[in-house]
């Protein structure tokens, strides 16, 4: 029976992951001076045609050609990254009111010896490459060899992870996840990356081709109580759409679905929406930072956002009087700059709902975990670790 009192029943929390709108203040720390992801590619592009997001205040945040006075129904503002570092795992984490105080480490040279002999023991493969590249990349230039040897494809990048992908002829798919699960065992102490990423391919040499949706991230699991613990224990359905679930190390979660891109990820969220249920729907739409952010393709970015906003209305016709929708991200990707890596940037915020009516200023936040805290108060759940709700200004 649904509770009547309750300011919302459902909310949706969708990260557009990459998508900073401005370096933050120790921006420099990270090699990211005058990362601004939205603003460069504006730049880059000359104008983007976002007339929705507009209408919910992103161009309040970073401007917006052609949209600059476009009326705004919506709470609008940015917030700061307090987590030590700009990967997704700790980006997500703190939208769901987890702040991590440690960096993960970071291999820019490689893995040590000693941790490619602990995966070749515990996987039963030797592997080849053993440097930070990119997946394309990497996959591109190796695939052949691997092909011909069978030994598998380890990488990593400026991010926190350890990446190992193979050909689904040379290693079928449930055999690369138990070995992405062997990998996760070895990567402890203090090789105790972010993430270990299995990542499939398919293809012959010259057109291989990689399969996102097979992809399988194996995060480190939460080290405390998050918003999806706390909503999961009360009896809230809490939906994951994307790499939500990996990033968790699928905690929390009451169910989730996996997605190739950003059009299969918008389809499951207008689903999961003509569903009846009370509780939290977490999806992350991530073509803007891994097909587009990561390779430095601005315009690719740009058209990411533009279909995503010619989405946004059949979202919004899906949801009822008591549904909230929070637009967020996890941190930067911005394509503009020579980095393929993320960047330290201030993430959009984007609250919208039916009874919305004019347009509310949500400032400069002083973390991603007021989105988590924000959440837990609707659903009475909480107080969460970190985060400053702002439930009662929207």
């Amino acid at each position: 029976m649904k509770r009547t009192d309750r300011r919302f029943n459902r909310v949706i929390v969708l990260v557009l992951d990459g998508v900073g709108v401005g370096e933050l203040p120790d921006a420099g720390d990270f090699g990211d001076e005058g990362s601004d992801s939205l603003g460069n590619v504006v730049k880059a592009r000359g104008k983007l045609q976002l007339p929705h997001l507009a209408r919910r205040g992103l161009g309040r945040l970073s401007p917006l050609p052609g949209f600059e006075n476009v009326a705004v129904t919506g709470g609008y503002g940015k917030m700061a990254m307090t987590a030590a570092g700009k990967d997704s795992t700790s980006g997500h984490w703190e939208i769901a009111g987890l702040v991590l105080r440690e960096n993960f480490p970071v291999f820019p040279d490689g893995f040590p010896k000693e941790v490619v002999e602990n995966l070749k023991a515990a996987t039963g493969y030797e592997f080849i490459g053993n440097r930070a590249a990119s997946g394309t990349e990497i996959v591109a230039q190796l695939g052949g060899e691997h092909l011909r040897r069978g030994a598998l494809i380890l990488y990593t990048s400026a991010d926190s992870v350890c990446q190992i992908a193979a050909h689904t002829d040379v290693v079928p798919l449930q055999e690369l996840y138990g070995i992405g699960e062997k990998a996760r065992e070895v990567m402890t102490g203090p090789y105790r990356v972010g993430r270990v990423i299995v990542r499939p391919f398919a293809g012959e040499p010259g057109s291989f081709r990689r399969l996102n949706d097979a992809r399988r991230d194996y995060s480190l699991a939460p080290p405390a109580p998050t918003l999806l613990d706390e909503l999961s224990a009360r009896g809230f359905t809490v939906s994951g759409v994307g790499k939500v679930d990996d990033i968790f190390a699928g905690r929390g979660f009451t169910r989730y679905r996996h997605t190739e891109d950003n059009a299969a990820g918008i389809s499951v969220i207008k689903s999961e929406l003509s569903d009846d249920f009370e509780g939290l729907v977490l999806a992350d739409l991530n073509d803007t930072d891994t097909v587009f952010g990561h390779r430095n393709d601005a315009e690719g970015y740009a058209r990411a956002l533009e279909r995503f906003d010619e989405a946004l209305p059949a979202v919004e016709s899906e949801m009822d009087a008591k549904d909230l929708l929070l637009i967020v991200s996890d941190h930067g990707n911005d394509p503009t700059t020579p980095s393929t890596d993320h960047s330290r940037e201030y993430a959009p915020l984007l609250a919208w709902h039916r009874r919305f009516q004019g347009a509310v200023s949500l400032g400069t936040r002083a973390s991603l975990a007021d989105v988590g805290q924000t959440v837990a108060q609707n659903f009475g759940a909480g107080p969460l670790a970190a985060g400053t709700s702002f439930l009662n200004e929207i």
